[in-house]
């Protein structure tokens, strides 16, 4: 048997790769990693301990998956980023900074328990949310 560590990888395919490079970046923080050609069209961003792959649906890579994603049809609900310790208010400010809309903080369940977290949307309408992790 197995036991599963954590999320490795996932991989968002857009029409837009450059204004969802500039949120994961920009916004978010991550960090280019690593870059193939332009013809495979995979990017890929560290995200703490996994990667979050920005793929181009005009790409070789890109084209395997058929159309590309719409806000009414998107192949994924959400995904949480699990921050370093930081607050509300920090993490409100710096979305309104970036002209990022933010909604409620809310007490939901993750990985690390109960804990106050948010939703928001990338520049595809791809929910993300996000989570800071507690202090001890």
């Amino acid at each position: 048997m197995f036991k599963v560590a954590g999320i490795d990888h996932l991989v968002l395919r857009t029409a837009n790769k450059a204004s969802l490079l500039e949120f994961y970046i920009e916004v978010l923080g991550c960090e280019i990693e690593r870059e193939t050609s332009p013809e495979l069209g995979l990017t890929q961003l560290r995200a703490g301990s996994a990667l979050i792959d920005i793929v181009a649906v005009d790409s070789q890579l890109g084209e395997i998956g058929g159309p590309a994603p719409v806000k009414t049809g998107n192949n994924l609900d959400h995904f949480c980023l699990l921050l370093e310790p930081t607050s509300e208010e920090d993490i409100r400010a710096h979305l309104e900074d970036h002209g990022v809309p933010v909604g409620d903080f809310a007490s939901r369940y993750g990985a690390e328990g109960q804990g106050q977290s948010v939703y928001l949307e990338d520049p595809d309408g791809n929910v993300v949310e996000l989570r800071a992790r507690k202090t001890t």
